[in-house]
């Protein structure tokens, strides 16, 4: 029994290869992580884009301050309506606004004020199809008081189809990133395990299960897999607060539950990646005979 314990023993895996591999591995997973950083900015930043499209809604002449009262309270009431954006002009500063634009002569004509008091509001993101729009449009001429309507429809279709066009290319370029970090981490992972391929053949030829030859390079693996992660994730995390401390816009759009998500991420294909590449090397050279390792 001693013997076979003798036998059975597991010798350390050479540190400076996982040294090289924690390090390779760091690499791959920060350049993958930057990536997806690039993706939840451009979203955050395309959200915020999205939701500065204005509509406008005209107040009847007629609508006495109790109506348009009831009017604010409906479409604050209304789910489309972005929390905070509502915001009222009477026709008084609109004309004051107009001079200021087309010059003073517009208020010396002494004509009588062509326009409306106003309410304007931005809509959340995903109300920015134009179809959404001009259902939502629809509604709002329906509520007592509202004289019409208006929202930049052109400017919202070109938004949403460039938008869509960006969010595709990030998709593809994103899964082929994710094929890239994959064969390039198996690659250093398969480089690394090279110089045991005689250690991990011999324990076979002396009676050692296969699994318990592979048990301690998975455990290896786990661990540089986690640590590779570590790092990338410190990275990542240096170079959003330095993008944040150029520049500040960025905090307000930031965007903690997709961060998160981005971290999750990075940590799922850390130890995912190198515990899949590590089992699939070890028993490649399990199968092998001892002349096709040479």
């Amino acid at each position: 029994m001693a013997k076979q314990k003798t036998t059975h023993r597991q010798p350390a895996v050479p540190r400076p290869a996982y040294t090289k591999v924690v390090v390779s591995v760091a690499l791959v997973l920060f350049l993958l992580g930057f990536f997806g950083l690039m993706i939840i900015q451009a979203g955050q930043l395309s959200k915020s884009m999205k939701e500065k499209v204005e509509l406008i809604v005209e107040i009847a002449d007629d609508t006495d301050a109790k109506a348009q009262q009831k009017l604010k309270e409906a479409l604050e009431s209304r789910p489309f309506v972005k929390p905070g954006s509502l915001a009222f002009t009477s026709k008084e500063e609109a004309l004051k606004q107009m001079s200021q634009e087309f010059g003073e002569e517009v208020l010396r004509l002494e004509l009588p004020n062509p326009l409306y008091d106003i309410y304007t509001f931005n809509v959340p993101a995903h109300y920015l199809a134009t179809d959404s729009l001009k259902t939502i449009e629809a509604q709002l001429r329906k509520i007592k008081g509202v004289a019409d309507v208006y929202f930049q429809d052109s400017l919202a279709d070109r938004i949403a189809l460039n938008l869509r066009s960006i969010v595709w290319a990030l998709l593809v370029a994103g899964s082929l990133l994710i094929g890239f970090a994959a064969i390039l981490i198996f690659s250093v992972i398969r480089l690394a395990l090279n110089a045991d391929r005689f250690l991990i053949k011999t324990q076979e030829l002396v009676g050692a299960t296969w699994e318990f030859i592979t048990k301690p390079y998975l455990r290896h693996s786990l661990r540089n897999g986690l640590l590779s992660a570590f790092l990338a994730l410190l990275a990542l995390a240096l170079v959003q607060w330095t993008l944040e401390s150029q520049l500040p816009e960025l905090r307000q759009i930031r965007s903690l539950p997709m961060l998160g998500v981005l971290a999750t991420l990075v940590l799922v294909l850390g130890i995912g990646i190198n515990w899949l590449s590590t089992y699939y090397t070890v028993r490649k050279y399990l199968r092998l005979r001892v002349d096709d390792l040479y």
